[in-house]
C-alpha cells in the first residue's frame, strides 16, 4: 500500500488506487468483471439494508425471478431490444465435453438449446411474461414488486463500480390500473432514492426528468437524480421510469376493471445498482482516502491503544471498558422522509494488533474512512482523556474519557450533517447559468450547466458530438424561463441540465 496519487494530478487514477488501495473491490480475472472485497461489501450491505426497509415502508415486497430470458422475449418490445441488442450476453448451449482431439473441453454440439437464452441485462420482460398469470382482476392491483440481483451487460469500457459487465443491483416491477397511479409511483420511488442519496449518503443531487432521447427503452417517461463528482463529471446514480402499457400489451398482461371491461396494465420499473458505491467514493473521499458518510461505515469508531506489553495492553481495556458499556446502547438516528427515524446501531472496533504500528494503523483507518478514531496513551490516562480523531474534517481533540461515549454520538451526527453540506455546497459552486454556445464551451469542463434548449434530438446531439456534454435531465426545480437556444436561436421556456458524465 503506497500513498494515493493525488485527485489534481489524475482524479482517474486516484479513484483505482483508492479502490483497489481501501480494499473495496478488485478486477477479477473474468475480464471486465469485478470482485467486491468483503470491506467493500459491508458499505454495500448498508446500502442494500436501508433502502430495503425503504421499498418494504412503501408496499413493496421482494421476489426473484430467472437470471435466464428466452431471447423471443425480447423480440416482444421493439425499442427494448434495440437498447439492450449489443450489450447481451447469450446461452446457445447447455454441455462441455472433452475434446476428442486434444487436451481440454469443448461444447457439445449435441447440446444446443432449442431457443437461446438471454442473460439477464434487465428483467421486464421475464417479469412482465410472469405477471400475466398473476394480474387478472382490479383487485390484483396495484403489484408492487422489487427484486435484488444480478445483470449481465457486455461492457467494453468499464470501471469497477462505475461500469462492469456483471453488477448488483436492485430493480422495482410494479403494475397499476391508471396511468395517474403509475406516475405517482414512478415518482415516488425517485423521491425514495432521492431521501436515501441525501441523508443517508449525504450527496446533493438534482431530479429532474430525461429528455426524450435518453429516455428508458419502451419507456413514456423516465426520470433520473444526478449527483456531481468531485471532478465536476455527474454520475447517473439511479432511475425510475413510467412505462406506460407497452410491456402489458408486448406480454399480453390485462385485467378486468371496475366496469368489468379489459384494459393492458400501467407498468413503472425503478433501479439503482452498485454504481451507487463508484458515487460515494467519488462524492466525498479525498487524497488520504474515503470519507465515509456515518451512516453507511461499516465500522464507526475504531480505537487503537498505544502499547508495549500486554500488561499495557490490559491497563487500556480496563480505562475503556466503561466507555464501551456505553457505546453499545447508542445510535446513529437518520431522520428520512420514508423510514422516519432510523436508528443505526454503532460499531465500535478495538485494535490490539501487536504486528502493526500505531502510524500504521492511523493510515490504514483513515484510508478506509472510518469516522471516528481514537488513539489512547498511557500519559492520557494518567490525565483521564483520550485521543480523538475526526475523519471529515481531519481534526484530534482530547477528550475526557467520562464525556467520550457522548461526544462520539455528537460527533458522528455532526458528520453527516457536515459531509451533506459540504457536497451541496461544492455543486452549487460548479453549477452555472450559461446563455452562449461560446460560454458553454468554456465552461463546461469541470461544471454543471444550465442552458437553454430548443428541445430536439438533433441539437442536443450536436452539442454532444462537439463538446462530449449530454443533456442530464431537465430539472423539477427549473422554472419557467423564455430564452433561446444557444445554437439554433429556437424558443425555449426553460433550462436543462448540461454535463460531461461517467
Amino acid at each position: 500500500m503506497g500513498k494515493l496519487i493525488s485527485r489534481a494530478e489524475n482524479y482517474s487514477e486516484w479513484y483505482n488506487q483508492l479502490v483497489q488501495d481501501a480494499s473495496l473491490a478488485e478486477n477479477s480475472s473474468v475480464r471486465w468483471c469485478m470482485v467486491i472485497k468483503p470491506y467493500g461489501y459491508a458499505i454495500w450491505e448498508n446500502i442494500r439494508n436501508i433502502l430495503d426497509a425503504m421499498f418494504k415502508s412503501t408496499g413493496h415486497t421482494n421476489a426473484y425471478f430467472p437470471l435466464f430470458i428466452p431471447k423471443s422475449f425480447f423480440s416482444k418490445e421493439a425499442s427494448h431490444v434495440e437498447w439492450f441488442a449489443k450489450e447481451c450476453a447469450i446461452v446457445t448451449h447447455s454441455r462441455l465435453m472433452n475434446n476428442p482431439n486434444g487436451k481440454g473441453v469443448i461444447v457439445d454440439p449435441s447440446s444446443k438449446l432449442e431457443e437461446e437464452l438471454v442473460v439477464r441485462p434487465t428483467s421486464e420482460t421475464i417479469i412482465w411474461d410472469s405477471y400475466r398469470n398473476w394480474i387478472h382482476s382490479y383487485r390484483d392491483l396495484p403489484l408492487l414488486i422489487n427484486q435484488w440481483a444480478n445483470v449481465v451487460r457486455w461492457e467494453m469500457r468499464t470501471r469497477i463500480f462505475l461500469r462492469s459487465m456483471e453488477f448488483l443491483w436492485q430493480e422495482g416491477h410494479t403494475a397499476h390500473a391508471t396511468a395517474e397511479e403509475a406516475e405517482e409511483e414512478t415518482k415516488k420511488m425517485l423521491m425514495v432514492y432521492s431521501d436515501f442519496v441525501k441523508n443517508f449518503m449525504g450527496i446533493h443531487h438534482t431530479l429532474g426528468q430525461k429528455a426524450e432521447h435518453e429516455k428508458f427503452a419502451g419507456a413514456v417517461r423516465s426520470y433520473s437524480f444526478e449527483p456531481m463528482m468531485q471532478d465536476g463529471k455527474a454520475l447517473q446514480a439511479g432511475t425510475s421510469h413510467n412505462l406506460g402499457q407497452n410491456f402489458a400489451k408486448a406480454f399480453d398482461v390485462q385485467f378486468t376493471n371496475k366496469e368489468n371491461k379489459l384494459e393492458y396494465v400501467y407498468a413503472t420499473s425503478w433501479g439503482v445498482s452498485t454504481r451507487l458505491m463508484g458515487g460515494l467514493i467519488m462524492s466525498h473521499s479525498d487524497d488520504q482516502g474515503l470519507v465515509l458518510p456515518p451512516a453507511l461505515a461499516p465500522i464507526h469508531l475504531v480505537i487503537v491503544p498505544v502499547f508495549k506489553t500486554a500488561e499495557d495492553l490490559q491497563a487500556i481495556q480496563t480505562y475503556l471498558e466503561p466507555t464501551l458499556t456505553q457505546l453499545k446502547g447508542k445510535t446513529l438516528d437518520i431522520k428520512s422522509e420514508f423510514l422516519w427515524i432510523h436508528h443505526m446501531p454503532l460499531v465500535t472496533k478495538i485494535d490490539t494488533d501487536d504486528q502493526r504500528s500505531p502510524g500504521w494503523k492511523y493510515n490504514e483507518y483513515e484510508l478506509k474512512g472510518v469516522p471516528l478514531r481514537i488513539a489512547v496513551w498511557a500519559r492520557d490516562m494518567a490525565q483521564g482523556q483520550v485521543e480523538l480523531y475526526r475523519r471529515d474534517t481531519q481534526q484530534k481533540q482530547m477528550v475526557p474519557i467520562e464525556k467520550l461515549a457522548a461526544v462520539v454520538v455528537e460527533l458522528l451526527a455532526d458528520m453527516q450533517t457536515n459531509i451533506y453540506a459540504k457536497h451541496k455546497t461544492f455543486t452549487e459552486n460548479h453549477t452555472h447559468k450559461v446563455d452562449s454556445y461560446a460560454e458553454f464551451k468554456e465552461k463546461i469542463e469541470g461544471n454543471f450547466l444550465l442552458a437553454h434548449w430548443d428541445g430536439t434530438t438533433e441539437t442536443a446531439l450536436q452539442i454532444q458530438e462537439e463538446t462530449k456534454a449530454t443533456i442530464r435531465c431537465i430539472p423539477f426545480d427549473s422554472p419557467d424561463e423564455a430564452g433561446v437556444d444557444m445554437i439554433t436561436g429556437k424558443p425555449s421556456t426553460k433550462r436543462v441540465l448540461f454535463a460531461k458524465a461517467y
